[in-house]
């Protein structure tokens, strides 16, 4: 089970989480929706033990894996060695088969100044399934991205069998998880 028991977040004067409480199968598909401002960043850090609750509890089945929101990705390396960096020793063939899930097949040269927003965020994705954890959290992963191809990429993170918690703005995306969690 994925678990926030009543946690409070506060940044100075601004309290962001109070006494937030979420449940989640550790399956499928789970899309935070909700305005900006609302907390689903400050949610996911939290899970991902980036920000310490004020009071309150947070719990995953395993390890989890974090994609921020800003790409950060390494201004030296193309695509490729992106994703080859995350990767163990021995797996390093396996960047491919990661570029052709986030449909970036034949752009593993490009450097970071050379690919389009929605391109820069998919070498972050790719990036990010590629780490070795049990729950991914997906923090806009689809920011910049057209639907339809953001929903085709969606359902192969699906087949891919973790737990995954993201964020987002568009409902129709929020249609293809298994399930909603409105915040605010």
């Amino acid at each position: 089970m994925i678990e926030a028991h009543e946690v409070t977040i506060r940044f100075g004067e601004r309290t962001v989480l109070d006494r937030f409480t979420l449940s989640v199968p550790e399956e499928g598909l789970t899309f935070l929706s909700g305005p900006s401002g609302v907390g689903k960043t400050t949610l996911l850090r939290a899970l991902a033990g980036l920000l310490e609750p004020e009071s309150g509890r947070v719990s995953l089945p395993g390890r989890p894996v974090l994609l921020f929101q800003e790409d950060r990705l390494f201004p030296g390396r193309n695509v490729r060695e992106q994703v080859e960096a995350v990767l163990p020793r021995g797996r390093k063939k396996e960047a491919e088969r990661w570029l052709e899930l986030v449909e970036l097949t034949g752009e593993g040269e490009k450097l970071p100044g050379e690919l389009s927003g929605g391109m820069a965020k998919r070498t972050a994705l790719c990036r990010a399934l590629a780490v070795e954890g049990e729950v991914w959290l997906l923090d806009e992963p689809f920011a910049g991205v057209d639907l339809e191809r953001a929903k085709r990429i969606l359902k192969r993170i699906r087949k891919l069998g973790r737990p995954v918690l993201l964020t987002g703005h568009a409902p129709e995306l929020a249609g293809e998880c298994d399930r909603i969690v409105e915040m605010g």
